[in-house]
């Protein structure tokens, strides 16, 4: 199986023809899973419904979104909606089998602080 990380704004400007084919070639021989980004388009939508985004930077230089529960929800629509569905639709349209899913979904992906 095949792990390929994918930046978030994909969905704005499209997958491009060398990764649909990259795609196309991985899925002759493997199995995979595309798995995006999203951060800046998070930070956006949660601007223009008002919830202004705060971020922490470690003493290392590591930048984090502070994440309360009405940015939780607004990055779990950004996320698990918005983005994801628009790359599906484009792995479609291209031919491609694809789903949608985010970690909850089945508890595919279980996580403890």
């Amino acid at each position: 199986m095949i792990v390929l990380k994918i930046g978030g704004d994909i969905y704005k400007r499209g997958l491009d023809a060398s990764l649909i084919d990259d795609v196309k070639e991985i899925l002759l021989r493997e199995k995979l899973v595309i798995v995006h980004g999203g951060g800046d388009e998070v930070t956006a939508i949660a601007e223009k419904l008002g919830k202004k985004q705060t971020f922490i930077t470690s003493p290392s230089g590591i930048r984090s979104r502070y994440t309360d529960k009405e940015t939780v929800e607004i990055y779990t629509m950004v996320m698990a909606g918005r983005i994801n569905k628009a790359i599906v639709q484009q792995l479609l349209s291209h031919g491609l089998p694809a789903i949608g899913l985010a970690g909850i979904d089945g508890q595919i992906l279980r996580a403890k602080r």
